[in-house]
């Protein structure tokens, strides 16, 4: 089976040689790669391009006061994959593309998949939605500001499990707001679902810090436990 690189500037795909082969997947596994067949690539994504709902950029922001005024953007399921081999070759069966700074995230032992079938509902904010005016922003500043207002941040299994069930996805890309993971050379890097016009990818790209985002930028985060406690005891909105 061949592997997919992308070059994440640019949102652009190529092909490499190389195997990648695996002892034994779940039948859950398998059948769900076979049903993603082929899914992300530009044929079908021209196809169903009918059904895509590009987001307005127009439309001044609506700042945000609390996790627990936004509605539920997605819920997938996670825990579905025995190991990050096992989602890399359903990415590879469903057509997606993976930059090469993704798919070495992907291969860091810090990055882990859920042993339990779960549903994880994702909440998409943009920094602007945050509060930030500028055209940019630091993450950590964005980070910070949204786990004050009760988000979380996901598990890095959420992105290659989002980009394998959002296939109608716009064209744009939405930032997984996770705890950045470490390349083999040290720099912290995020991931990012992508529909680039040729594809649907999955990407990687800076995740210091002091890394600049713009505003506009949607982020994917997760309500934290903290504030689904504080509601719960305190009703709290």
């Amino acid at each position: 089976m061949d592997r997919i690189a992308g070059k994440e500037s640019g949102y652009l795909a190529t092909k490499r040689g190389g195997t990648i082969t695996i002892a034994m997947l779940c039948t859950a596994c398998v059948v769900f790669a076979s049903e993603a067949s082929a899914q992300c690539t530009a044929r079908d994504v021209a196809q169903n391009r009918s059904t895509f709902k590009t987001p307005s950029h127009n439309a001044l922001p609506i700042l945000v006061k609390s996790a627990f005024s936004v509605p539920v953007w997605k819920t997938i399921t996670v825990g579905t994959f025995a190991n990050s081999f096992a989602l890399l070759n359903a990415l590879d069966a469903a057509g997606c593309s993976v930059g090469g700074l993704a798919e070495e995230i992907l291969a860091r032992p810090s990055f882990t998949v859920s042993t339990t079938r779960t549903s994880v509902e994702l909440f998409a904010v943009s920094a602007a939605e945050l509060g930030f005016q500028t055209s940019t922003a630091p993450l950590a500043d964005i980070y910070a500001r949204a786990q004050q207002l009760g988000f979380g941040l996901a598990a890095a299994e959420v992105a290659p499990q989002l980009r394998l069930q959002y296939f109608d996805q716009p064209m744009g890309e939405l930032l997984i707001a996770m705890e950045p993971i470490k390349t083999w050379k040290g720099a912290p890097a995020i991931l990012s679902v992508v529909n680039g016009g040729a594809g649907l990818v999955l990407i990687g790209r800076d995740g210091s810090g002091a890394a600049e985002i713009p505003v506009s930028s949607r982020f994917l985060f997760v309500r934290s436990n903290e504030a689904a406690l504080e509601k719960a005891v305190y009703g709290r909105q």
